[in-house]
């Protein structure tokens, strides 16, 4: 045995026998995992539809749906037996040749959207950053800003990824600070201000980008018409409008997306999340020949973004949103939401945004954070997530009934009068 083979690896922390098999594993995790994340105490081992089940056998609700990455639920069946036959045929063949999956699924999405073309990828930061070099090479070569000068304009408050470049326009200090340099080509407006988006847009601009809600900052819904006045700002002035849709797509709230709540088709959809079903991570950057036609063989690609398994789920994604089912379910399910979250305004909930099976609430944070509510919620059957102090965001699956909602708004009840 080789001296380097012979060496010891790092001494494993023991787990006492008599752990509980919840403790067990979140001990395990916090010995062996970089805390860059602090979950809620609970570890999860089954799922269906949208309920989960711990390691002992308790079962909650998922009002989460991994931040809609889960729209339709966990262990769909449709969805699972396209990912089954898939893997029993051809899981990847990289770019480097044609997978007989990929262009079926492509020519779907790309009719889903009503747009010409599709570029696969399979994280939405990555998705994110595909569109921000489709802008850049557009605003070169279509635009004709001169190399190197090209500017993005994005919200205040946004969230797009977790990237080095694209923290660089974050104004969230817990996702940015320490991580510079930070990519410079930049410029910040306040969501839903459409005159100060009017007044940073130059001769230099390429893009805007924005989420037609802002998820991750708490749900955070523009003024009634903005999304129509960026769109007719953005033509008038040869600025692409990039929508990142990837938590906000695919039918969360109401719509297939949420520029449809406003009649909006931007020029470009950043699509991830639920596109890959809670299965495999699948993203894309859709948008017109015009604009995703300035890429050439060799300008940027991805090993695995395609990939025959990716695309398999990702087309029996498309389908199932295109018999309209679920955005159906999510509008009628949604004001059922809005109603029962809107009868807690002044018992502990200070305010409601709720797009479709989307809310976030503002907890009054003399009752207690946001954080709090959720380990309460916990205790309660229910599994939710804060944001930023004292907000919750709520997402439950597009598959829960009218009972599962009523079974969220009781338990988010029986925590505030607590």
């Amino acid at each position: 045995m080789s001296e380097t083979a012979a060496r010891p690896g790092p001494e494993r922390p023991s787990v006492a026998p008599d752990l509980s098999p919840t403790l067990h594993h979140i001990s395990m995790a916090r010995d062996w995992l970089a805390g860059n994340y602090s979950p809620l105490p609970v570890v999860i081992a089954h799922a269906e539809g949208a309920w989960v089940t711990d390691v002992e056998g308790r079962r909650y609700l998922d009002a989460l749906a991994g931040y809609s990455a889960l729209n339709f639920g966990h262990l769909h069946p449709t969805l699972i037996a396209a990912a089954r036959a898939q893997l029993e045929r051809l899981t990847l063949t990289s770019r480097a040749f044609h997978s007989d999956r990929l262009g079926p699924f492509s020519h779907e999405l790309a009719t889903l959207t009503g747009k010409d073309l599709v570029l696969p990828m399979n994280t939405g930061a990555e998705a994110v950053e595909t569109a921000i070099k489709t802008a850049r090479r557009w605003g070169y070569e279509v635009k004709g800003v001169p190399d190197g000068r090209a500017r993005i304009i994005a919200m205040a408050g946004n969230f797009h990824g977790r990237t080095t470049t694209i923290i660089s326009f974050s104004d969230d200090p817990l996702a940015r600070e320490h991580y510079g340099p930070y990519t410079p080509g930049f410029d910040l407006v306040p969501f839903g201000d459409i005159a100060a988006l009017e007044a940073a847009i130059t001769d230099e601009t390429v893009a805007v980008l924005l989420e037609p809600v802002q998820g991750e900052g708490g749900v955070i819904i523009p003024p009634e018409g903005w999304l129509r006045d960026v769109r007719e700002l953005t033509r008038r002035r040869n600025v692409l409008m990039v929508a990142d849709e990837i938590q906000s797509g695919l039918g969360r709230t109401g719509s297939t997306f949420a520029c449809d709540l406003e009649g909006v088709v931007p020029d470009v959809y950043v699509l991830g999340k639920a596109l890959g079903g809670g299965i495999v991570p699948l993203s894309a950057v859709v948008a017109d020949r015009d604009v995703l036609g300035v890429f050439t063989p060799g300008s940027h690609g991805s090993t695995f973004g395609g990939n025959p398994l990716a695309a398999a789920v990702g087309q029996a994604v498309v389908e199932l949103l295109a018999t309209g089912e679920y955005q159906e379910r999510a509008r009628t399910l949604g004001a059922v939401l809005d109603s029962g979250l809107r009868e807690l305004l002044g018992h502990g909930v200070d305010a409601v945004r709720c797009r479709g099976l989307w809310a976030g609430i503002d907890i009054d944070p003399r009752l207690m954070t946001g954080r709090e509510a959720s380990h309460r919620l916990l205790v309660e059957g229910v599994l939710v997530k804060d944001t930023h102090g004292s907000t919750v965001r709520l997402a439950p699956p597009l598959v829960v009934g009218e009972a599962e909602v009523q079974i969220l708004l009781g338990a988010l009840g029986k925590v505030l009068r607590r």
